[in-house]
């Protein structure tokens, strides 16, 4: 397929992208190198920004190229119900009256566990909220997984290397824990309607081998770092008391906003109305997530406009692809290509059948938790926890190292089984 010179262009911002958010550390060096400029440099070093800026920049090079009108007709053809979404679902997801049953239910179930408490607790929140993430959402899954483990294990001094295996778990199994439904991972959102995979579908195709490799994962880390765990002393974090019918109400918002899921003239309306109803509440509140929730949606918005221009040499790789290729090929292709773009393009090629159908999106969600660009909800989680690591930066090499081998159980799962 021959390349406009606009395309051209916008797969060069787009590895510029990809090179940008490895290469965060660079921007805070130059922050306290050149203290005049820190506050720019330390934006520029926020990963959620990278993409962002950069379709920003792609937006202009379309003006210069192609006037003003085709850059706004190409921007208004693009879908930012996604990006939008996840903004309105981590405010929501990580209030208070959602936050405080969610652990709740986790400490009571992980007493029943024959294990000790710093260890029930810990498997669970790697496995359970995950595979939740199915019902309610991958990227409430995410924001609720990230927030108990910001507040349960990583407020203590954990090692690097317990930090980076348990993001790497994290992503992976919150990429796949979604595959139980047809509507709560993003790939697979992008074609359950084309392709009829309804809910029984996924559950005998998908959900099974889903959880089996969630539980894997979560059991493997969790004896892996068997001691440190253990070590953890302070008592499972408490989150302030908030009245049911307080409670019920964010429940109701929440359900809300995961049902209107594709109307974000609904849901953004919802959480304008849930601002409000946080703000007559607020003894019962702590601080929104606005913020976060905004740099995640700027990240994933920045995804989607240099993503459209990426169709002329994805579609025709994708089609040049046998299934066992595709299966390897969607893996890789999304550690640097938003998963759900992988499936979308995916979608539009013209007479492939069910097993590279199912190969595209097992590859897909498998290689989700590698890095942070892989899978939608990451940037919510990496936002949450990032304030823990060392000089409060997730390096993308150590993510990409600790999901590998997460990453490689769930290949062996889809697979195999």
């Amino acid at each position: 397929m021959n390349a406009a010179p606009v395309e051209i262009a916008g797969t060069v911002l787009f590895a510029l992208a990809v090179v940008h958010t490895f290469s965060t550390k660079f921007f805070e060096a130059l922050a306290h190198r050149r203290p005049a400029h820190a506050g720019l440099w330390h934006l520029l070093g926020e990963i959620e920004v990278a993409f962002g800026f950069w379709a920003m920049v792609l937006v202009v090079v379309m003006m210069l190229m192609s006037g003003r009108e085709a850059a706004t007709d190409y921007l208004d053809a693009q879908s930012f119900t996604e990006p939008m979404f996840v903004f309105a679902i981590m405010v929501v997801a990580a209030s208070r009256p959602i936050l405080q049953p969610s652990l709740s239910g986790v400490v009571r179930l992980g007493r029943r566990l024959p294990l000790p408490a710093p260890l029930a607790f810990y498997f669970l929140t790697l496995s359970l909220v995950p595979l939740l993430g199915s019902f309610i959402t991958e990227p409430a899954a995410m924001t609720l997984a990230a927030l108990i483990l910001r507040d349960r294990y990583y407020s203590n001094p954990l090692s690097t290397r317990l930090q980076y295996a348990t993001l790497g778990v994290l992503f992976v199994n919150v990429s796949i824990g979604g595959t139980l439904t047809p509507f709560a991972a993003p790939p697979v959102l992008m074609v359950a309607g084309a392709w009829g995979w309804d809910l029984g579908f996924m559950l005998s195709t998908f959900g099974w081998k889903a959880a089996l490799a969630v539980i894997f994962n979560a059991l493997a880390v969790m004896v892996l770092f068997r001691k440190e765990l253990l070590s953890i002393q302070n008592e499972t974090a408490s989150v302030a008391s908030v009245p049911w019918p307080v409670t019920l109400v964010h429940v109701m918002f929440l359900f809300a906003v995961v049902v209107f899921n594709h109307h974000p003239a609904v849901f953004m309306g919802l959480l304008l109305f849930f601002i409000g109803f946080a703000g007559a509440y607020q003894r019962h509140q702590d601080r929104l997530m606005l913020r976060e929730g905004l740099l995640v949606a700027f990240f994933l918005a920045g995804l989607v406009v240099l993503g459209g221009q990426q169709r002329w040499w994805l579609q025709p790789l994708l089609a040049g692809m046998d299934s066992a290729t595709v299966f390897l090929g969607t893996t890789f292709l999304t550690a640097i290509v938003d998963n759900a773009a992988l499936t979308y393009l995916g979608s539009l090629v013209e007479g492939i059948g069910p097993e590279f159908q199912y190969a595209m999106v097992a590859g897909a969600v498998s290689g989700g938790g590698l890095t942070v660009i892989a899978n939608a909800p990451n940037p919510a989680g990496f936002s949450i926890l990032k304030g823990r690591f060392k000089d409060e930066a997730i390096h993308p090499f150590g993510l990409l190292v600790a999901a590998l081998g997460p990453t490689l159980v769930a290949l062996a799962v889809f697979w195999f089984l």
